[in-house]
Protein backbone atom coordinates (compact mmCIF):
# COMPACT_ATOMS: atom_id res chain seq x y z
CA UNK A 1 0.00 0.00 0.00
CA UNK A 2 1.39 3.61 -0.82
CA UNK A 3 1.67 5.86 1.77
CA UNK A 4 0.09 9.48 1.59
CA UNK A 5 1.25 12.74 2.38
CA UNK A 6 -0.58 15.21 3.40
CA UNK A 7 0.10 18.81 1.27
CA UNK A 8 -0.04 21.96 3.17
CA UNK A 9 -1.09 24.92 1.05
CA UNK A 10 2.52 26.39 0.88
CA UNK A 11 4.03 23.38 -0.76
CA UNK A 12 1.25 22.21 -3.76
CA UNK A 13 3.59 22.02 -6.20
CA UNK A 14 3.15 24.19 -9.19
CA UNK A 15 2.33 21.52 -11.97
CA UNK A 16 2.28 22.36 -15.15
CA UNK A 17 2.73 19.00 -17.38
CA UNK A 18 1.01 15.73 -16.84
CA UNK A 19 2.05 13.22 -18.57
CA UNK A 20 0.62 9.48 -18.99
CA UNK A 21 1.13 6.16 -19.94
CA UNK A 22 -1.86 4.89 -21.67
CA UNK A 23 -2.03 0.82 -21.32
CA UNK A 24 -2.52 -0.43 -18.21
CA UNK A 25 -2.24 2.82 -16.88
CA UNK A 26 -5.25 5.35 -17.86
CA UNK A 27 -7.04 2.71 -20.05
CA UNK A 28 -9.27 0.25 -17.96
CA UNK A 29 -9.08 -3.84 -18.43
CA UNK A 30 -11.18 -2.91 -21.88
CA UNK A 31 -8.99 -0.12 -23.61
CA UNK A 32 -11.38 2.00 -22.34
CA UNK A 33 -10.97 5.88 -20.52
CA UNK A 34 -13.14 6.19 -17.84
CA UNK A 35 -15.68 8.88 -18.19
CA UNK A 36 -14.71 10.84 -15.34
CA UNK A 37 -11.19 11.43 -17.23
CA UNK A 38 -12.82 14.20 -19.73
CA UNK A 39 -14.36 16.62 -16.95
CA UNK A 40 -10.84 15.98 -15.10
CA UNK A 41 -8.99 17.32 -18.48
CA UNK A 42 -11.45 20.43 -18.23
CA UNK A 43 -9.94 21.45 -15.06
CA UNK A 44 -6.89 20.63 -16.36
CA UNK A 45 -6.84 22.75 -18.65
CA UNK A 46 -8.52 25.55 -16.96
CA UNK A 47 -5.59 25.67 -14.20
CA UNK A 48 -3.17 26.26 -17.52
CA UNK A 49 -1.74 22.10 -16.82
CA UNK A 50 -0.94 20.43 -20.57
CA UNK A 51 -2.13 16.88 -20.65
CA UNK A 52 0.06 14.75 -22.04
CA UNK A 53 -0.70 11.09 -23.37
CA UNK A 54 2.53 9.35 -23.42
CA UNK A 55 2.62 5.55 -25.31
CA UNK A 56 4.33 2.87 -27.26
CA UNK A 57 1.01 3.28 -29.37
CA UNK A 58 1.46 5.07 -32.83
CA UNK A 59 0.57 8.81 -33.50
CA UNK A 60 -2.12 7.87 -35.14
CA UNK A 61 -4.00 5.61 -33.15
CA UNK A 62 -3.71 8.46 -29.78
CA UNK A 63 -4.80 11.41 -32.24
CA UNK A 64 -7.96 8.71 -32.99
CA UNK A 65 -8.76 8.03 -29.07
CA UNK A 66 -8.11 12.18 -28.13
CA UNK A 67 -10.23 13.09 -31.13
CA UNK A 68 -12.07 15.52 -29.28
CA UNK A 69 -9.28 17.32 -27.40
CA UNK A 70 -6.53 16.72 -29.62
CA UNK A 71 -5.54 20.25 -30.30
CA UNK A 72 -5.39 20.85 -26.82
CA UNK A 73 -2.79 18.15 -26.23
CA UNK A 74 0.69 17.18 -26.66
CA UNK A 75 0.85 13.56 -27.71
CA UNK A 76 4.18 11.28 -27.44
CA UNK A 77 3.75 8.50 -29.45
CA UNK A 78 5.89 4.89 -30.31
CA UNK A 79 7.62 5.27 -26.94
CA UNK A 80 8.86 8.76 -26.83
CA UNK A 81 10.34 8.60 -30.91
CA UNK A 82 7.95 11.34 -31.89
CA UNK A 83 6.50 13.74 -30.11
CA UNK A 84 3.39 15.68 -32.02
CA UNK A 85 1.11 19.07 -30.25
CA UNK A 86 -1.46 20.60 -33.13
CA UNK A 87 -0.40 18.22 -35.75
CA UNK A 88 2.98 19.36 -35.78
CA UNK A 89 6.53 17.73 -34.89
CA UNK A 90 8.61 18.72 -31.84
CA UNK A 91 10.67 16.23 -32.00
CA UNK A 92 11.25 12.78 -33.58
CA UNK A 93 14.41 10.01 -33.24
CA UNK A 94 14.66 7.32 -36.25
CA UNK A 95 16.42 4.50 -36.71
CA UNK A 96 18.70 4.54 -39.96
CA UNK A 97 17.06 2.35 -43.06
CA UNK A 98 19.94 -0.36 -43.05
CA UNK A 99 19.63 -0.88 -39.35
CA UNK A 100 15.66 -1.11 -39.61
CA UNK A 101 16.42 -3.71 -42.40
CA UNK A 102 18.68 -5.99 -40.70
CA UNK A 103 15.99 -6.10 -38.11
CA UNK A 104 13.64 -7.15 -40.79
CA UNK A 105 16.67 -9.98 -40.96
CA UNK A 106 16.59 -10.79 -37.39
CA UNK A 107 12.77 -11.33 -37.24
CA UNK A 108 12.73 -13.82 -40.32
CA UNK A 109 15.43 -15.73 -38.21
CA UNK A 110 13.58 -15.45 -34.81
CA UNK A 111 10.55 -16.70 -36.38
CA UNK A 112 11.94 -19.79 -37.29
CA UNK A 113 12.21 -20.28 -33.66
CA UNK A 114 9.78 -18.67 -31.61
CA UNK A 115 5.86 -19.76 -32.52
CA UNK A 116 3.41 -16.69 -33.44
CA UNK A 117 6.36 -13.75 -33.59
CA UNK A 118 5.12 -10.92 -34.96
CA UNK A 119 6.73 -7.22 -36.41
CA UNK A 120 5.89 -4.13 -37.32
CA UNK A 121 7.85 -1.55 -38.69
CA UNK A 122 6.73 1.62 -37.30
CA UNK A 123 7.04 4.58 -39.63
CA UNK A 124 6.41 8.01 -39.61
CA UNK A 125 3.57 7.97 -42.37
CA UNK A 126 2.46 4.25 -41.78
CA UNK A 127 3.06 1.14 -39.44
CA UNK A 128 3.61 -1.58 -41.90
CA UNK A 129 3.50 -5.66 -41.88
CA UNK A 130 4.36 -8.13 -44.00
CA UNK A 131 1.62 -10.67 -45.90
CA UNK A 132 1.82 -14.15 -45.39
CA UNK A 133 3.52 -14.50 -41.82
CA UNK A 134 1.28 -11.47 -40.63
CA UNK A 135 -2.11 -12.83 -42.45
CA UNK A 136 -1.35 -16.30 -40.94
CA UNK A 137 -1.25 -15.05 -37.31
CA UNK A 138 -4.71 -13.92 -36.00
CA UNK A 139 -3.82 -13.36 -32.65
CA UNK A 140 -0.99 -10.67 -34.17
CA UNK A 141 -3.20 -8.90 -36.33
CA UNK A 142 -6.17 -8.74 -33.49
CA UNK A 143 -3.16 -6.81 -31.26
CA UNK A 144 -1.95 -4.94 -33.96
CA UNK A 145 -5.14 -3.37 -34.74
CA UNK A 146 -5.58 -1.92 -31.06
CA UNK A 147 -2.09 -0.13 -31.43
CA UNK A 148 -1.89 0.95 -34.99
CA UNK A 149 -4.58 3.17 -37.00
CA UNK A 150 -2.04 3.27 -40.08
CA UNK A 151 -1.38 0.14 -41.14
CA UNK A 152 0.08 -1.05 -44.44
CA UNK A 153 1.32 -4.87 -45.78
CA UNK A 154 3.72 -4.98 -47.84
CA UNK A 155 5.78 -8.12 -50.17
CA UNK A 156 8.74 -7.11 -48.48
CA UNK A 157 9.42 -5.06 -45.52
CA UNK A 158 12.99 -4.38 -46.79
CA UNK A 159 11.15 -2.59 -49.88
CA UNK A 160 9.18 0.21 -47.31
CA UNK A 161 10.48 3.97 -47.79
CA UNK A 162 9.50 5.91 -45.10
CA UNK A 163 11.39 7.26 -41.54
CA UNK A 164 11.22 4.16 -39.16
CA UNK A 165 10.49 5.58 -35.76
CA UNK A 166 11.10 2.14 -34.39
CA UNK A 167 10.82 -1.65 -34.94
CA UNK A 168 8.01 -3.58 -32.54
CA UNK A 169 8.38 -7.21 -32.17
CA UNK A 170 5.16 -9.78 -30.54
CA UNK A 171 4.31 -12.62 -29.03
CA UNK A 172 1.73 -14.55 -27.44
CA UNK A 173 3.97 -15.76 -24.83
CA UNK A 174 6.54 -13.22 -22.77
CA UNK A 175 8.25 -11.07 -24.55
CA UNK A 176 11.19 -10.51 -22.18
CA UNK A 177 11.67 -14.46 -22.08
CA UNK A 178 11.38 -14.71 -25.66
CA UNK A 179 12.17 -12.28 -27.32
CA UNK A 180 14.62 -9.66 -25.62
CA UNK A 181 17.51 -11.84 -25.12
CA UNK A 182 17.64 -12.61 -28.79
CA UNK A 183 18.05 -9.25 -29.22
CA UNK A 184 20.94 -8.93 -27.18
CA UNK A 185 23.73 -8.02 -30.04
CA UNK A 186 21.46 -4.33 -29.98
CA UNK A 187 20.83 -4.02 -26.23
CA UNK A 188 24.56 -1.65 -25.98
CA UNK A 189 23.81 0.18 -29.33
CA UNK A 190 20.53 0.44 -29.19
CA UNK A 191 16.97 1.42 -26.95
CA UNK A 192 15.44 -2.29 -26.34
CA UNK A 193 12.30 -2.25 -24.34
CA UNK A 194 9.99 -4.60 -22.67
CA UNK A 195 7.01 -2.64 -23.33
CA UNK A 196 4.44 -4.51 -22.61
CA UNK A 197 3.96 -8.75 -21.43
CA UNK A 198 3.77 -9.09 -24.88
CA UNK A 199 5.93 -6.31 -26.63
CA UNK A 200 9.52 -5.53 -27.56
CA UNK A 201 10.58 -2.07 -29.15
CA UNK A 202 13.97 -1.86 -30.70
CA UNK A 203 14.81 2.46 -31.08
CA UNK A 204 17.76 4.81 -31.40
CA UNK A 205 20.30 4.85 -28.35
CA UNK A 206 18.75 8.34 -27.00
CA UNK A 207 14.79 7.65 -27.79
CA UNK A 208 12.40 6.95 -24.64
CA UNK A 209 9.29 8.77 -23.24
CA UNK A 210 11.54 10.48 -20.68
CA UNK A 211 13.50 11.96 -23.47
CA UNK A 212 10.12 13.21 -25.04
CA UNK A 213 8.86 15.04 -22.15
CA UNK A 214 12.33 16.95 -22.06
CA UNK A 215 11.24 18.13 -25.23
CA UNK A 216 8.60 19.28 -24.17
CA UNK A 217 9.67 20.76 -21.16
CA UNK A 218 11.93 22.57 -22.77
CA UNK A 219 9.10 23.56 -25.74
CA UNK A 220 6.83 24.65 -22.58
CA UNK A 221 9.60 26.58 -20.42
CA UNK A 222 9.24 24.33 -17.43
CA UNK A 223 11.59 21.77 -15.37
CA UNK A 224 11.30 18.39 -13.59
CA UNK A 225 9.90 20.11 -10.70
CA UNK A 226 6.43 21.50 -12.40
CA UNK A 227 5.98 17.69 -14.41
CA UNK A 228 3.75 14.66 -13.07
CA UNK A 229 3.77 11.26 -14.50
CA UNK A 230 2.09 8.19 -14.34
CA UNK A 231 3.04 4.82 -15.81
CA UNK A 232 3.24 0.96 -15.42
CA UNK A 233 5.79 -0.58 -16.85
CA UNK A 234 9.72 -1.05 -18.09
CA UNK A 235 9.01 1.68 -21.16
CA UNK A 236 7.63 4.17 -18.29
CA UNK A 237 11.34 4.43 -16.59
CA UNK A 238 12.84 7.33 -17.99
CA UNK A 239 9.75 9.35 -18.22
CA UNK A 240 9.40 8.90 -14.34
CA UNK A 241 13.14 10.07 -13.63
CA UNK A 242 11.74 13.36 -15.89
CA UNK A 243 9.05 14.20 -13.91
CA UNK A 244 9.83 15.24 -10.03
CA UNK A 245 6.64 13.73 -9.04
CA UNK A 246 6.16 10.22 -10.69
CA UNK A 247 3.67 7.30 -9.96
CA UNK A 248 3.30 3.32 -10.34
CA UNK A 249 0.43 1.54 -11.16
CA UNK A 250 -0.29 -0.52 -7.71
CA UNK A 251 -1.06 -3.64 -9.86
Amino acid sequence: MSEVFPLRLDSIPDIRLIACDLDGTLLDDDSAIHDDFWPLIDALHARGIVFCPASGRQYYSLLERFDAIADELIFIAENGCYVVEKGVEISSDCLDLPTARELVGVYHQLARRVPDLGFVLCGKRSAYCERGACGDNPSFIAEVDKYYRRLQFVDDLRSVDDEILKVALFTRGSSEASIYPALSAYHASHQVVISGQNWVDVMVANANKGNGIRRIQQSLGIGREQTMAFGDFLNDLEMMDAAAYSFAMAN
